[in-house]
């Protein structure tokens, strides 16, 4: 069993900052990429950064904003974003691919979710 736990989300002015957090917790041998998205009401749900095969990657509206890094040790992943827009509300959700340790195969995983809101 993998379980992505997140963490960081809440309100903030505009211009404001937040570090959001998603630690993967179970029996995980290899990370493969950990993908954050976000979707907000009546949207559809869009990739943000993440860090994968192909290295570092960034939606191009946020890459001057928005950092991503991982700890391996911790199998966690951080979304920093700064000066924070009312445009970046969302639900924002952590991806996993990573395989297991028992059967050895590799699967997606996604974090519940949590919740930023820009707003004065």
């Amino acid at each position: 069993q993998v379980q992505l736990v997140e963490s960081g989300g809440g309100k903030v002015q505009p211009g404001g900052s937040l570090t959001l957090s998603c630690e993967a917790r179970g029996d995980i041998l290899e990370l493969h990429s950990m993908i954050w998205y976000r979707q907000t009401p009546g949207g559809r749900r869009e990739k943000v950064a993440g860090i994968g095969s192909a290295g570092t990657e960034y939606t191009d509206s946020m890459k001057r904003r928005f950092s991503v890094s991982n700890d391996y040790s911790r199998n966690t992943t951080y979304l920093q974003m700064t000066d924070l827009r009312p445009e970046d509300t969302a639900v924002y959700y952590c991806n996993f691919y990573a395989r297991l340790i028992h059967t050895g195969a590799s699967r997606d995983f996604w974090g519940q979710g949590t919740q930023v809101t820009v707003s004065a």
